[in-house]
């Protein structure tokens, strides 16, 4: 007898009678659905759409702002208006919709669901939350690490002169994007750099690493199968499952490592002052709250959370910039006359993070970048631990619910004009950091994205700086494709290629 197929069999069967049950539930007004449901995936193929934020879109045009989606063996309910999101973060179910749906990449990579980003509503992610607002993300400490993404931005701006400082260079930035941030979030946690391209054996260590962190950026998809169907987890659908445990495991190496490596070399100067180190002098205090793979989780979400998403964004706005030169030259202009030498001074100085306060245009320029290109498109799932009630519609208790961003980001019932690219639209109002259920590109409500200041100071400070030091222009020559990529991400179908060469104050501030 063959009892793989057996199990298979009555696997499949109670899973199409729970099902057809959920189907029949008397007095639930569940939300709309497509009507074609295929048996036993129901409508999981919608999530193989390249860019799921846009299908989704197109869903809730003939469904509705709140609608359901049969993935599988569980429901999903996808929220597309400001008011519903509203109704979700903001008020009624702000605690019922705390929590977070179990996938795999939670359990084998996220440390059990204990790490910042997949820990369920309750005592550990409250106490999670109070060590990212005191020891990560407090203003005390981003203002104390400012030195280090300072240097990190001149050292790209060196590379970019030298590069075209005989003739325009053509370059493509995400890989020295996303090679910056890297940089800040492990110098900021571990003192040390972790890109370089010239010093032999740690090329090889980055790479490894970056690929690694792709890896998991790919593995935690919304698409995976196996986390809808659990009979596909018994043969271990594609290797899904093995490659979780691998990746995870190779991660805590790395992460391990770190802390070793800190508690190894403690007192010497450049292990001083690190994240790394301020937690592992909280442990020594309040060991229990300050345990290894807390600290661990800790790194994972600062990198996988704030290296491809700040770099992506400055990529996205740089795009923006060259497709509106009249917004470029207001930039700049602006950059220009805050930077003008002061009666102290007789040379004008390198943007800096503390200069944001005053730069109301790029700041305006980065939130319309924010709003029409939200890094997550779609929000981070959440997951109801009770019965609600959303947009009039009943939700049950397990339910997966999944806000689209990019839909709200864009919805003419809110934005005047909204598919285009218009800084002035925030023109007297201080969106950076203050958002709502009508512009949330860092999520909403009790989880929002602690790290959502550090990535304002970083892709203000890069951006300015690039603009206040070069001139720059499309590599085709013409407008720049701002068609978007799949991915958890969001990024560009066609990595930004431009032209860039040196204005006439970038060796006086560089050098």
């Amino acid at each position: 007898m063959d009892y793989g197929l057996l199990i298979l069999t009555i696997l499949t069967t109670i899973l199409i009678t729970k099902f057809i049950l959920r189907l029949y539930q008397p007095n639930k007004n569940l939300p709309p659905s497509p009507r074609f449901c295929l048996p036993i995936i129901g409508h999981l193929h919608l999530l193989k759409q390249p860019l799921l934020h846009r299908a989704l879109l197109n869903l809730s045009h003939s469904l509705g702002p709140v609608f359901s989606l049969r993935l599988g063996s569980r429901l999903a309910v996808i929220v597309s208006s400001p008011a519903a999101a509203e109704e979700c973060f903001l008020t009624k179910n702000d605690i019922v919709l705390a929590n977070r749906p179990r996938f795999t990449m939670g359990k084998y990579v996220a440390y059990d669901y204990t790490s910042m980003v997949t820990a369920p509503y309750g005592d550990h992610w409250r106490n999670l939350r109070r060590i990212t607002a005191l020891e990560v993300f407090s203003t005390h400490r981003l203002n104390g690490s400012a030195e280090i993404r300072q240097d990190e931005v001149k050292r790209l701006l060196q590379k970019l002169h030298g590069l075209s400082v005989q003739r325009p260079a053509k370059v493509e930035l995400r890989p020295l994007l996303t090679g910056l941030t890297l940089n800040v979030i492990m110098r900021m946690m571990t003192g040390k750099r972790f890109y370089e391209n010239d010093e032999g054996g740690k090329e090889k260590i980055s790479l490894e690493f970056r690929e690694l962190v792709a890896e998991i950026l790919e593995l935690s998809g919304a698409d995976n199968p196996t986390d809808f169907l659990p009979a596909l987890r018994w043969y271990d659908y594609k290797n899904y499952i093995k490659r979780a445990k691998r990746v995870g495991e190779k991660m805590d190496t790395f992460l391990q490592g770190f802390l070793d490596e800190h508690r190894a070399n403690k007192g010497r100067l450049e292990f001083k002052n690190t994240m790394i180190a301020h937690l592992l002098d909280s442990q020594e205090k309040e060991p229990h709250y300050y345990s290894d793979v807390t600290i661990k989780g800790l790194i994972l979400m600062m990198v996988i959370g704030g290296t491809d998403t700040s770099a992506l964004t400055v990529e996205w706005a740089m795009s923006n910039l060259l497709n509106h030169p009249r917004v470029l030259e207001t930039t700049r202009q602006n950059i220009d006359t805050q930077m003008e030498p002061s009666s102290s001074s007789r040379n004008r100085r390198l943007f800096k993070e503390d200069d944001l306060v005053n730069m109301n245009y790029l700041n305006n320029v980065v939130s319309e970048t924010l709003r029409l290109y939200p890094v997550a498109p779609l929000m981070v799932p959440h997951f109801s631990s009770s019965d609600c009630v959303i947009g009039g519609f009943d939700v049950p208790r397990d339910t997966i619910v999944l806000v689209n961003l990019w839909a709200i980001h864009r919805d003419p019932t809110v934005w005047d004009d909204p598919t285009s690219f218009k800084p002035e639209r925030f023109e007297g109002r201080d969106q950076l950091g203050q958002y709502s259920s009508k512009m949330m590109p860092f999520g909403l409500g009790r989880r929002v994205c602690p790290g959502l200041g550090l990535a304002n100071r970083v892709v203000g400070l890069v951006l300015g700086s690039m603009v206040q030091c070069f001139e720059w222009e499309s590599g085709s020559g013409g407008p720049v494709d701002m068609t978007e990529g799949p991915g958890l991400s969001m990024p560009k179908a066609e990595p930004l290629v431009v032209t860039c060469r040196p204005r006439e104050v970038a060796s006086e501030l560089l050098f």
